[in-house]
């Protein structure tokens, strides 16, 4: 699909920037001012945002042209003290098309209560990109968030190849074990695997390490969120983001 060449380099990498943390997620005072962060994420380099539908909408001129993957699953939050249910597909890929999107994201969550419900989502958002020639990236993590099942290699490898059988054209996953071990991952994937970044860390060094060990067994590159925004220097950590990824460097020589 000519639409991944918008975020995807000639190298077949990318930095993906994840901003969609505010559909659900207790509200960070770091995405206050959202207009400074994407300009500092544009300033940096990076070659796409994930985002929301009201983001897209709201700073359309600011993203310019850089890459767009907007996500078109939520309809829970953290509100309620019964915890919540399955995501649902509230935006369909002609809402994304319409903001100008080159791909569209949701979750695919083996292992969890709610396993149907998400590869159900996944199996209809395909079906709509395939319609409209879109790639869909597919966030698959064995257990969710919740960790119901261990985030371990081999539920990864199984959780990863479903996302790539169910027709996803990007794999949107966590690093897990040894450079070796992850190698495993990436190899039972025939499409492209990006590392996710996790809770946000005073300390980028490790995250920096795992990322390194992570292009070392073959991913295509990161999307990373609060890691990014949360630092009190985004483009500098964008700029770090592209040196790890596009241009070979070791965590060890990353300066912020």
């Amino acid at each position: 699909m000519n639409r991944l060449n918008n975020i995807f380099r000639a190298d077949g990498k990318t930095v993906i920037i994840a901003m969609d943390h505010g559909m659900g997620m207790p509200v960070n005072p770091a995405l206050n001012d959202t207009e400074s962060k994407l300009r500092a994420i544009v300033k940096g380099g990076a070659d796409a945002l994930l985002t929301t539908i009201g983001i897209a909408k709201k700073y359309n001129d600011v993203i310019g042209g850089m890459g767009l993957i907007m996500r078109c699953d939520g309809g829970y939050s953290h509100l309620p003290s019964h915890g919540s249910g399955p995501s649902r597909l509230l935006y369909s890929v002609e809402d994304a098309l319409r903001l100008g999107a080159d791909a569209v994201v949701c979750n695919g969550f083996p292992g969890t209560t709610w396993e149907a419900e998400t590869m159900s989502n996944l199996a209809e958002l395909v079906r709509e990109g395939n319609e409209w020639s879109v790639p869909v990236m597919a966030e698959m993590l064995p257990g969710g968030f919740a960790k119901e099942v261990e985030w371990n290699c081999q539920n990864l490898k199984l959780t990863c190849r479903a996302g790539c059988e169910y027709g996803a054209s990007i794999i949107k996953t966590t690093f897990a074990g040894t450079t070796e071990e992850f190698k495993e991952v990436v190899d039972a994937c025939y499409q492209p695997v990006v590392v996710l970044g996790g809770a946000a860390v005073k300390d980028l060094s490790g995250l920096f390490k795992c990322i390194e060990q992570a292009m070392e067994a073959g991913a295509a590159g990161v999307a990373i969120g609060r890691n990014v925004w949360n630092h009190e220097d985004p483009e500098a950590v964008v700029r770090a983001l592209v040196d790890l990824v596009h241009n070979g460097a070791k965590a060890e020589d990353i300066k912020l």
